[in-house]
């Protein structure tokens, strides 16, 4: 089991939340959030607002999937992530020691979903 988190640019969630859906990978938690990378927070216009000079807009989506799910999710965020600029993003796969489903108690793979 892995849980991959991938910053994205705002713009580009949409699509990799389409990209996720044709990869059968339904169970997301997406968050609104900011930061900065290499570009060191430059300003940059986004949908005609300019933001802030320390810390820009992000989208931070987090998955717990079992391992045969791994390769096609991180295809999936980079697929739909991608522009060619700097800024696109980062993808963070972690292993995951334990998933308990709440409502029945299951665990392990079969509580991922």
């Amino acid at each position: 089991m892995k849980y991959i988190v991938a910053i994205i640019q705002p713009d580009r969630m949409n699509d990799v939340l389409e990209r996720l859906e044709e990869k059968e990978i339904h169970l997301v938690t997406v968050t609104s959030v900011m930061g900065r990378g290499r570009q060191k927070g430059v300003s940059t216009v986004y949908r005609s607002h300019k933001e802030a000079g320390s810390l820009l807009r992000k989208m931070k989506i987090e998955v717990a999937v079992n391992d045969e799910y791994v390769n096609p999710t991180i295809d999936a965020i980079v697929e739909g992530g991608r522009t060619g600029s700097v800024g696109d993003g980062k993808i963070f796969i972690l292993d995951l020691k334990e998933c308990v489903r709440i409502r029945t108690g299951e665990t392990g793979a079969i509580a991922i979903g």
